[in-house]
């Protein structure tokens, strides 16, 4: 169901999945709790209670996540996670990765100091799924560097994380492998070995983020096809945590049809 708003003759998009109780999972480290603790027919308010960890849905990641002594949510400066940029499809299929060349080669054309929302066309596929979190497109190492040396500000992306699936625990990464019939089996779709063509851990990740200090945005979703080949001004702020490793947000975009209203690149 489209969410879209117009205010002010400003267009508003929702580019988030739904968050919550139900919400499809990494199925590496799965489980989250939310519990009614009170109702109205009882205590006359209504509360929830939430146990789990924030890597859930559309989230942020901070350095910390990945690197032992680098910055957490509140490193990042505010003015990070607000600015221009643009929407840009890469449709990419299982396995597939983002690489260079199709970031150099999307449009409208990514520019320094733009933020960058990617939409290789898997949040239609957003479920609970091996489809979805084991068989995605992604970005890696090359990809990640690309972003950096452009000097974008942020990135989001319509998979499982900011990083290629073969490239996280799921396979002989990190602390894993937690899906040991992956690495089979990518040997037998692809005729390599997945440490040949991933060989270190979440490179993207630690690229983008410990490199470039550029935050990175997982399951981007909701409304993005809508979006998709404009430049518009995006708004998704975390928390201010200061220990935070990461965080659920809520990815806006905005559209002015007669183009009056624009942030500057890199502001």
């Amino acid at each position: 169901m489209a969410e879209t708003e117009t205010k002010n003759g400003l267009r508003y998009y929702n580019l988030s999945h739904r968050w919550g109780h139900g919400m499809p999972e990494w199925p590496s480290s799965p489980g989250i709790n939310v519990g009614v603790k009170k109702f109205h027919a009882k205590d006359g308010v209504y509360v929830t209670e939430f146990e789990g960890i924030m890597h859930r849905g559309t989230h942020v990641d901070a350095p910390l996540h990945v690197t032992e002594n680098t910055p957490t949510l509140t490193g990042y400066p505010v003015s990070t996670f607000f600015g221009t940029g643009v929407a840009v499809s890469i449709p990419k299929g299982k396995w597939e990765v983002i690489t260079a060349e199709d970031l150099e080669n999307a449009t409208p054309k990514i520019q320094k100091g733009d933020i960058v929302m990617i939409n290789t066309g898997m949040h239609h596929k957003m479920a609970d799924t091996d489809e979805y979190y084991a068989y995605s497109p992604g970005l890696y190492a090359e990809g990640a560097e690309w972003l950096v040396e452009k000097g974008v500000k942020m990135v989001g992306v319509d998979v499982q994380a900011n990083d290629h699936p073969m490239a996280t625990k799921l396979v002989d990464h990190g602390l894993g492998p937690t899906h040991p019939h992956l690495i089979e089996e990518y040997k037998d779709y692809t005729g390599r070995d997945v440490k040949e063509d991933f060989p270190n851990w979440e490179a993207a990740h630690k690229i983008l983020m410990v490199k470039g200090g550029i935050p990175g945005i997982e399951n981007v979703g909701g409304e993005l096809d809508m979006v998709t080949g404009k430049r518009c001004t995006f708004m998704s702020f975390p928390w201010r945590w200061p220990e935070g490793e990461g965080c659920g947000v809520r990815v806006m975009a905005v559209i002015d049809p007669d183009q009056s209203f624009r942030i500057p690149t890199g502001a």
